[in-house]
């Protein structure tokens, strides 16, 4: 995934630089569906960041109560799998983020388009 929306930003970076794009609505158009897309994995990153987040705060509790070891382990554990998720989803939030300013750069250049009277392909 994190290649993919990498890939996809350094793309629309590219598109709107290069000053030439063929339709405007059709790129506006992809990018709110890749913006879907990203918004549905940042939520279920979340909700999965969350759920582990509740986990290892049970398992700590369990743990200081009863001090069985197993649960230490869980801890670890758990720990251990929190950290990439936290580290991912600050990546799918910045980037998320980043896309909103991307799109909100192509509706500039849509107005600027329709004021001007310039045709969408020469932006420059």
């Amino acid at each position: 995934m994190r290649k993919y929306l990498t890939a996809y930003l350094n793309y629309i970076d590219q598109t709107l630089a290069s000053g030439t794009v063929d339709n405007l609505d059709e790129l506006k158009n992809e990018h709110l569906r890749q913006i879907q897309f990203m918004q549905h994995e940042r939520l279920i990153h979340f909700l999965v960041t969350f759920m582990f987040a509740v986990i290892l705060f049970i398992c700590i509790g369990l743990f200081c109560t009863t001090e069985n070891i197993a649960f230490f382990a869980l801890i670890v554990l758990t720990i251990g799998l929190i950290i990439p998720y936290i580290w991912h989803y600050y990546f799918l939030e910045n980037s998320v983020q980043k896309m909103y300013r991307q799109y909100n750069k192509i509706c500039t250049l849509q107005k600027d388009c329709a004021i001007n009277n310039l045709p969408v392909k020469d932006l420059t």
